[in-house]
């Protein structure tokens, strides 16, 4: 395997790892949670969801620009060599990671401080939070994946 058929491997289990995740979070465990689970049962389990599913989204977050930079230099070399398109991904993964970042270090923790204080109406409030914050990411990162389908072959 050449070193560029690795980063490419590498960066393409991430994307999928993190937007897969999201996809799966928002489309079929969060509807089902809703309809199973009553507050308290529901916010313990998304506080557990986000805590593991959350270590798989920092390895992406540091495997996607090692990957996404070293492609970068092996096919285009210097940045401003690139393609539109792949500053348009990257500048979309800056604003992913923001987002993810907002919730990692600022809902979570409310999160979880509601569930410790037993306090559901707040932590339903962070909750709803958290979720529009992951529609927007999930729908960024389904762009960044339609992108770099639709672009040209490497």
């Amino acid at each position: 395997m050449t070193p560029f058929a690795l980063l490419y491997a590498l960066h393409v289990l991430a994307a999928t790892i993190w937007v897969g995740g999201m996809f799966f979070a928002w489309m079929v465990l969060r509807p089902a949670a809703g309809a199973m689970l009553q507050a308290p049962d529901r916010l313990k389990l998304w506080a557990d969801v986000f805590r593991r599913f959350f270590l798989w989204v920092w390895v992406a977050v540091l495997v996607l620009p090692i990957g996404g930079i070293g492609m970068w230099h092996m096919r285009f070399g210097p940045l401003e060599s690139a393609p539109r398109y792949v500053h348009i991904m990257a500048g979309l993964y800056l604003v992913m990671l923001a987002l993810f970042l907002r919730i990692q270090l600022l809902q979570l923790p409310a999160l979880k401080r509601a569930i410790s204080t037993e306090d559901w109406p707040a932590g339903g409030a962070v909750l709803g939070r958290i979720r529009r914050l992951v529609v927007i990411n999930l729908a960024l990162g389904l762009a960044v994946v339609a992108l770099a389908s639709a672009r040209p072959p490497l």
